[in-house]
């Protein structure tokens, strides 16, 4: 590929993802949102990272396992736990991490 093939298609993917983001900032900054949609707007964020994190929880290879044998799931109940209550998102990441290190050193 050439340089200015190169140079359009990084342009391009520029404008196809900044787009759908910036016109809805641009639209709506001089607008207020009603009280319904604010609050639907807050559970965006919680309902991302779910569906993000649930797939790695409970696949393995090409199959869901909730069972026993699944070291992620387990050590993500206690994390989750410290989650809630702290409420800090480096606690949670940092007790998660010790528990699956742990679980792998004691289980082998």
């Amino acid at each position: 590929m050439d340089q200015k093939a190169i140079f359009l298609t990084i342009l391009g993917m520029t404008l196809v993802t900044y787009t759908p983001r910036l016109l809805p900032v641009y639209f709506l900054s001089a607008r207020s949102l009603p009280p319904v949609a604010v609050a639907w707007l807050r559970f965006v964020p919680v309902a991302v990272l779910a569906a993000m994190l649930f797939p790695s929880l409970l696949v393995q290879g090409d199959q869901v396992v909730i069972g026993p044998s699944n070291l992620f799931l387990w050590a993500a109940f206690p994390t989750l736990l410290v989650a809630w209550k702290t409420r800090s998102l480096f606690g949670s990441v940092v007790v998660g991490m010790l528990l699956v290190a742990a679980a792998r050193y004691l289980l082998g």
